[in-house]
């Protein structure tokens, strides 16, 4: 199958090809870029030398032809310009950005402070979070992939709220992201010399993937949810750790057999009972959630740990993940590789 990217030059973007040369049966037709439109992909990136040599075209030329699918990696309020034609001409479409996310557009604009040049096609948008919509996914042609943060999030508080053990109105969640979660953009709060012997949080106030989890953990829990979402700026290059609290309301229930029953069979959830805390490092590359969950002191209250790479479970994997429900592929495929380490 044929597929494009949109906005490859970015981290999204560079993991996206990564993992799409590795995956069988797929090739990479077009990328496009306004900035870099004629340089060569391996000349932006030399770590592509020998596996792809396309050179970048402008976006407003390339309309896809050749391309059964098309990917966008791209930042907000940039897909949504594109979005109604590629839909008209039979693409099928996975945005890794945020512009389909959002089920409401005043609340998406109220975030995200533009017009919603396509507000028509966020009602056939299917959030693409597998573990939750895989039904719907197979047979979408829009993908609204989900945001790293709410990837860890929702995953870590999916089981409690489907069984309606937690109290949903009073859900915590503190999290924390390596640097690459800002993008590639040069920003000096990113420098070397300001982030790697620093932890800091920030957007305490309001932070844009709030909505979003408030959204996918309300939908799951079947009523309104209410989410404390605190997140923090790590020295690390790579990765998100989420640690998420809530109240237990059936203290009856065995914690532990609820998870690994509940993710049994997910092949990208990893729970790791007890043997070890989940750690970023493990799961570094990779497009798997590792968590734990437990009652501290067999108390009323329940903490659940998570770590994902925000550039992989976060972004680029879990867009190949959805990419391989689509086609009816096995979900692992392309997706193997274990982690990194160190």
């Amino acid at each position: 199958m044929n597929v494009g990217i949109v906005g490859a030059t970015g981290y999204a973007g560079v993991e996206l090809i990564r993992l799409l040369l590795a995956h069988p049966g797929i090739a990479i037709k077009r990328l496009t870029s306004r900035a870099e439109a004629g340089r060569r992909i391996d000349d932006l990136f030399p770590s592509l030398r020998g596996y792809l040599s396309l050179a970048f075209e402008d976006p407003a030329e390339s309309r896809f032809d050749d391309c059964d699918l098309v990917f966008f990696a791209t930042p907000h309020a940039v897909s949504m310009h594109s979005m109604t034609d590629l839909l008209a001409r039979g693409k099928r479409v996975i945005d890794l950005s945020a512009d389909f996310r959002l089920r409401d557009v005043d609340i998406w604009q109220e975030w995200y402070g533009t017009t919603h040049a396509a507000p028509e096609l966020i009602a056939d948008a299917v959030y693409g979070l597998p573990e939750v919509n895989r039904e719907q996914i197979s047979g979408a042609q829009l993908v609204a992939c989900p945001g790293c943060y709410p990837t860890a999030v929702q995953l870590g508080f999916l089981p409690l709220l489907e069984a309606n053990a937690i109290e949903p109105d009073r859900l915590i969640a503190s999290c924390a992201s390596g640097t690459s979660g800002a993008g590639r953009a040069a920003k000096v709060n990113l420098l070397l010399a300001e982030a790697s012997t620093s932890m800091k949080a920030y957007a305490v106030s309001g932070h844009r993937h709030l909505p979003e989890m408030k959204q996918g953990l309300t939908a799951i829990a079947g009523s309104e949810v209410d989410l404390t979402f605190v997140p923090h700026l790590a020295p690390m290059t790579r990765g998100i750790h989420a640690t998420l609290f809530a109240k237990m309301t059936k203290s009856e229930v065995d914690v532990a057999t609820l998870y690994s029953s509940r993710y049994r069979d997910e092949a990208f959830v990893l729970m790791t009972t007890g043997q070890y805390d989940p750690e970023t490092r493990h799961v570094g590359g990779t497009n798997r959630c590792e968590m734990s969950v437990t009652r501290p002191g067999g108390g009323d209250t329940v903490v659940i740990t998570a770590a994902i790479d925000n550039l992989v479970k976060g972004a680029a994997g879990q867009a190949i993940q959805v990419m391989n429900i689509m086609l009816g592929e096995p979900e692992t495929l392309g997706l193997t590789s274990p982690a990194v380490v160190p």
